[in-house]
């Protein structure tokens, strides 16, 4: 029965066979058609289009597919960009003009102070019965000057007396009734009035004098008990403890030191070519390392270079009512200039050439359709939405996604961002 398996077996393989490896000829054999349906006719137009699309694939470009964005260009502010730091706007020692000992309590650093708030005293010793000496002095010059104004007129009223006798002994000598010796008598007595009046005038000048001089002296004895307290000059902040008591202080010496935080400056050195970009007014910013930004005007701008960087101090007033802006903290600062005509893009669209040169790629129309080209920008500055470039046409496409994969001239097929349109 085995022999009878195996003529089983071999018949269905060779009918297997037939049927797919030879199925044509046995169809053929058995007269069944072999041919595939016919699919049905289409309208000419319809065969002309598949035709032509065909055509283009097969024989046109191959274009890579990028996405870009339509740009215009926008005037925008610009701004020189600085790094500087923050500077008190008044920091001064206040020192002593006087010497002896220190009498008041001190203030501690940090301590908030007006101005004319009282800073060290300083012992008067005998500054007080000196000024009460020059006051005396004072009191007593004054009395001489009325005395010698009423000599001065008792003198001259003498010369006079003396005049009109000179004048009356002359006529009785004319009439001879007088001798000579009475008119020279009269002469002599009128030199003699004469110089009485001169000494009376120079006793004025003399008391006058000697009150302008005590009055010297008490403004001068004044001064010196003002000397001995030392106050703040202006509204602050105290950097250092003021004198200790009992410290001696010499003219000189250091009581405190004060500086004013409000308002605060900033300061910068504006490189030479962008000097012009620069006007005194001109709002600026900045941006502290602490995170905190202010914003204040330009007050100050050098006409005169550092001659080791070339380049100009710039002084920016901001507020600092609260005292938040510490002096010497490091910032970045933003002048604005002359506004510019830019265009807002994403930071990832920007890209170097082989040469390294910054720039963009965009879309350019040609004959066989859009391709890709490069074109250098200037870069303006950083936003949180986008950065702000220059040295573009007015309205541009530009290949925000797959501008790593073309080079100049590479045929594209192109979808907007914004419009989602194919090209």
């Amino acid at each position: 029965m085995k022999w009878f398996s195996f003529l089983i077996a071999a018949i269905v393989a060779g009918v297997v066979y037939m049927l797919i490896m030879e199925r044509d000829a046995v169809f053929e054999f058995a007269g069944i058609e072999t041919g595939r349906p016919a699919a049905p006719a289409a309208a000419p137009d319809a065969t002309s289009d598949v035709a032509e699309t065909i055509e283009n694939t097969d024989d046109g470009p191959k274009r890579v597919s990028i996405v870009a964005m339509a740009s215009t260009a926008q005037v925008i502010d610009s701004a020189v960009i600085l790094r500087g730091r923050t500077e008190a706007t008044r920091q001064v020692v206040v020192a002593a003009e006087t010497s002896g000992p220190i009498v008041s309590e001190p203030l501690r650093k940090g301590t908030m102070v007006e101005a004319g708030d009282l800073l060290c005293e300083i012992d008067p010793g005998p500054r007080i019965a000196q000024l009460s000496e020059a006051k005396a002095l004072l009191a007593s010059a004054k009395a001489g000057p009325p005395v010698a104004r009423a000599r001065v007129i008792e003198a001259e009223a003498l010369l006079a007396e003396a005049e009109i006798n000179n004048r009356a002994a002359t006529k009785l000598i004319e009439g001879g009734f007088a001798s000579e010796t009475r008119v020279a008598s009269t002469q002599a007595a009128v030199s003699a009035a004469k110089a009485n009046v001169e000494s009376a005038h120079s006793g004025l000048e003399a008391a006058t004098s000697n009150v302008e001089a005590a009055a010297a002296a008490v403004a001068l004895a004044e001064k010196e008990m003002e000397r001995v307290t030392l106050k703040a000059p202006f509204a602050g902040l105290l950097e250092t403890d003021t004198a200790e008591l009992g410290a001696l202080m010499q003219p000189g010496a250091s009581c405190a030191t004060i500086i004013q935080l409000h308002p605060m400056k900033l300061v910068g050195f504006v490189p030479e070519t962008q000097v012009d970009k620069v006007t005194v007014g001109a709002p600026a910013g900045a941006r502290l390392v602490s995170g905190a930004e202010v914003s204040g005007a330009v007050t100050f701008l050098s006409r005169s270079a550092d001659p080791q960087t070339r380049t100009f101090r710039v002084e920016i007033e901001v507020p600092n009512t609260d005292l938040r802006i510490r002096d010497g903290q490091t910032a970045d600062i933003a002048i604005s200039a002359t506004g510019e005509t830019a265009h807002l893009l994403p930071a990832s669209a920007l890209t170097l050439d082989d040469a390294g040169v910054l720039g963009l790629r965009i879309v350019e129309q040609s004959d066989t359709g859009p391709v890709a080209a490069f074109v250098p920008v200037r870069f303006l500055r950083d936003t949180p939405e986008g950065v702000y470039v220059a040295g573009l046409p007015t309205d541009i496409d530009v290949i925000v996604v797959g501008q790593e994969y073309v080079t100049d001239g590479v045929p594209l097929k192109v979808s907007y961002q914004e419009e989602g349109l194919g090209q």
